[in-house]
Parts: C-alpha cells; structure tokens; sequence
C-alpha cells in the first residue's frame, strides 16, 4: 500500500479509522483505497464499483443507468453519475500515434429532425442537420479506435483529429469527403474510395473498419441509450472506443485495465451537471 499524495510506503493501517482506514506517516495524511481515483468521496462499496464494471466492460450495446439501478440496487442518479465516471476511465487521453494505415471517418448522432416537437424540429435541411458529429480513426494494424466528438467536418477539424492520432507517413483511407483532400499536403498517404457511386472498396482502400464501430456505436445509441447529449456524447463515445479497444484481452483484464485508469482522474457530480 503506498500513500495516495506522495507515494511513500510507510503506511499505518487502522482498520477502526473508516473510511480512511490508512494513514501515511510521512506526510502525515488520511487516505484510502478510492483516495485520488473516480471512486474518490464515493460511498459505494468496492464491489458495487466492480459489478458495475464487469456490467459495463461485457455488455458491447452498453447499460443503461435504469438498469445499472435494478441490478446495483442504487437510485437511477447514482446509477447514472457511477456510469459517467467508469466512462471517464476509458478516455483515452493519448490515443497515438497509429503507425498506419488507417481508416477515417465521420458519423452523426442524433435524432431525425421529422421525430422532433416543432418547438425543437430545425426549418431547413435533412441528415446531419440537427445531429452531433463524431469523427474517428481505426488503425488497421491493432484495430485499435480513436473516435471524439467534432465540431463540424471542415477540413481543419477533421485533419488536426488525424494529425493527432496517426503519425506522419502513414496511408490513411476515407471515403471522397472533399475535407480529406489536403491529407497528402499534410505528409500522409491517401487514397479514397467513393461511396456516393457505389463503391466499397478498391483495393486497400475502404473504410469497412471504422464503418463497423459506427455501427456498435449506432446499435447503442439506438438500442440502449435512446437520446445522448452533445454535453455528454465524448464519453459515450471514449466507452464505445474504451470497450472495443480492449476487447482482445480476457474478462479479468478487461477489468483491471479500467480499474488502473481509474487512478488519477475525478468526475464530481457538480462538474457533471454543470453546464
């Protein structure tokens, strides 16, 4: 057991002191297990946390926070705040470099503008009118994911999101969206295959990889979540990457690997609702 403020190793254990039940005799502070992690001030039991994860790391469309609330036996609104911080741990705050190739793309999420009140339904336009923009990046040779919630899909935003993720001299393969175009003037490699004609693939040119965790993503927005807000989408989205990145690892690992990102990162339920 090391401290949680200054690491040292000269631990008191004091099993009556809860919830801090270890104290440093250096730095002379109380601390615990959840001390400095997203458990951090958190009143549920260690193993509420590790159902939770095991619930969400296994289920590949998600959990909702209705569910996490039957199956956990908590309120939906520590359901709801316990998921958004087992989904800050998949944030991957260092998503590169991806050797290449990669595969590029967008999608958009949200709700058809004809569903939609007509206090709230846009005037104009059809498809991504209305709709968040996700845009991501697969690594063909891991089949590791980077995907974030973008601003639009002008060609500033969507080269600076690959800029960030694939390093230079890699082959990158989108589809003919006129905002890849400036990719070979950025030292890549591009080719492009065009989906407004039909095509699928030429060659080593597609997309199929991306377009499938669109789809993972798509089947949980739809099927389990129903309606995410821009507000909150770059989490669902780092769960969707989160899960699918460690996918090739055992159930075990799977949980170890979100319980050590845990470590360092905060989401207080004041920040979460904060507009």
């Amino acid at each position: 057991m090391r401290c949680s403020d200054c690491g040292s190793d000269n631990v008191q254990a004091r099993a009556s002191r809860k919830p801090q039940p270890y104290r440093c005799r250096d730095c002379r502070k109380d601390f615990s297990v959840k001390t400095g992690t997203l458990m951090h001030a958190s009143k549920l039991g260690c193993w509420v946390w590790a159902l939770a994860i095991y619930l969400m790391s296994t289920s590949l469309k998600g959990v909702s926070s209705m569910k996490l609330h039957r199956d956990l036996g908590v309120t939906q609104k520590t359901a709801w705040h316990l998921a958004h911080r087992i989904r800050e741990a998949w944030a991957d705050r260092q998503p590169g470099p991806f050797t290449g190739p990669v595969e590029a793309d967008e999608t958009f999420i949200g709700g058809k503008e004809r569903n939609k009140h007509a206090d709230k339904r846009l005037n104009a336009g059809r498809g991504a009118v209305g709709k968040a923009v996700v845009a991501g990046v697969k690594d063909r040779t891991t089949g590791r994911v980077s995907a974030r919630h973008v601003v639009d899909t002008t060609t500033p935003t969507l080269v600076a999101m690959i800029a960030d993720t694939a390093q230079p001299g890699a082959d990158v393969f989108t589809d003919e969206h006129a905002a890849y175009r400036p990719l070979r003037s950025h030292g890549y490699g591009h080719q492009t295959v065009s989906h407004s004609i039909g095509e699928w693939a030429s060659g080593q040119a597609h997309t199929n990889g991306i377009e499938s965790f669109w789809a993972m993503l798509k089947r949980g927005y739809h099927g389990t979540y129903h309606h995410i807000s821009p507000k909150h989408l770059d989490r669902y989205v780092a769960e969707f990457s989160g899960r699918h990145n460690q996918r090739p690892l055992n159930t075990a690992d799977q949980l170890g690997r979100v319980a050590a990102q845990m470590d360092g990162r905060r989401l207080p339920y004041t920040a979460l609702i904060s507009v």
